[in-house]
């Protein structure tokens, strides 16, 4: 079996390219969810904050500055991924199990 034979071997029975896939659809999902957050989530949340800039909220201890805005970002993003994928699962093994 030649080298091209064996590669192509070995791409179809480990799934690499529907692995490669999945790892491009991921990224673009977390841009979506990441826009989502900061354009339509928090500006809601920054009107009902006093000053309105959520990502420069400082939480101020002695001479360390941490950007609490900036966290909630994050973890907003992850609260919606992590419910996005625990979705999908929950389908899928639902359709293996029938």
């Amino acid at each position: 079996m030649g080298f091209v034979n064996e590669f192509m071997t070995f791409l179809n029975k480990n799934k690499v390219v529907g692995l490669a896939v999945a790892f491009i659809m991921g990224g673009a999902a977390s841009k979506l969810v990441s826009a989502l957050v900061a354009d339509i989530i928090m500006p809601v949340i920054g009107v009902l904050i006093p000053g309105g800039d959520w990502r420069a909220i400082p939480l101020q201890v002695g001479p360390v500055k941490f950007l609490i805005g900036d966290f909630a970002g994050a973890l907003i993003d992850f609260v919606i991924i992590a419910l996005v994928i625990f979705l999908i699962v929950k389908y899928m093994v639902k359709e293996d199990a029938k």
